[in-house]
């Protein structure tokens, strides 16, 4: 079976694209998932579209969005990205997601 991708896609300057980074291969690691994290820089406008590119940071597991719902948006930009979760808006995914998205992928 071949590795699943977890990409995080982000822009130069994103303050929350480190974290993101870090968390997703913390999930990785700790679910013992096989899986290669791999950083994505979205550098324009014209990638975001190409992308689908919902904002900085943006992870993805083998090319779906782990926010639940993400996949019905089409407000593609260079942007930052907020997250609305049960404590408030944040700039990153939740934990949660991101190893359900492991799990879906499985």
């Amino acid at each position: 079976m071949a590795p699943r991708i977890v990409e995080v896609l982000t822009f130069e300057g994103c303050p929350h694209a480190d974290a993101a980074f870090e968390l997703a291969n913390r999930v990785v690691r700790e679910t013992g998932a096989s899986a290669e994290v791999r950083r994505v820089d979205v550098p324009d406008a014209e990638a975001a579209v190409a992308q689908r590119f919902l904002g900085s940071p943006t992870i993805r597991v083998d090319a779906r969005d782990v926010e639940p719902g993400a996949d019905e948006r089409v407000d593609y930009a260079l942007s930052c990205r907020v997250y609305r979760t049960s404590a408030g808006f944040v700039g990153q995914p939740q934990e949660l997601w991101v190893r359900n998205a492991l799990i879906r992928s499985a």
